[in-house]
């Protein structure tokens, strides 16, 4: 039986796909993937939590939050864009300086140490 670990499950209807190995990201980094035509940033916290919001800042236009530095904010786990340092919390994609911004975020699962997302 395959192993599963749930970080965040949105509500979507699109379907699964393979991303890459875990070991593939590196502890407190992000990737980026094409997702059924959608750059999704895909974070993996030290202890293996797995996040995937939008790569788009909407802030700069440009597609580069998988880039950010990730750390936390009052226990919250939060990107800060390279940009121009926008902080958004990986659980919500909630952007921390403008609450009225938000990010898409995807299901993100753990298969046999292959990570999958729902887009």
């Amino acid at each position: 039986m395959n192993q599963l670990q749930h970080t965040t499950i949105p509500s979507t209807t699109g379907t699964w796909q393979s991303v890459c190995a875990l070991d593939e990201i590196w502890p407190n980094t992000g990737v980026c993937a094409l997702v059924n035509g959608r750059q999704i940033a895909i974070f993996r916290m030290k202890n293996d939590d797995l996040y995937a919001i939008d790569n788009h800042d909407p802030h700069s236009g440009a597609n580069v939050l998988s880039r950010g530095l990730i750390g936390d904010l009052a226990g919250e786990p939060v990107v800060a864009s390279p940009i121009y340092k926008h902080h958004y919390q990986l659980r919500t994609g909630v952007c921390v300086e403008d609450a009225d911004t938000a990010l898409n975020r995807y299901a993100v699962e753990l298969r046999e140490s292959t990570v999958w997302v729902q887009a």
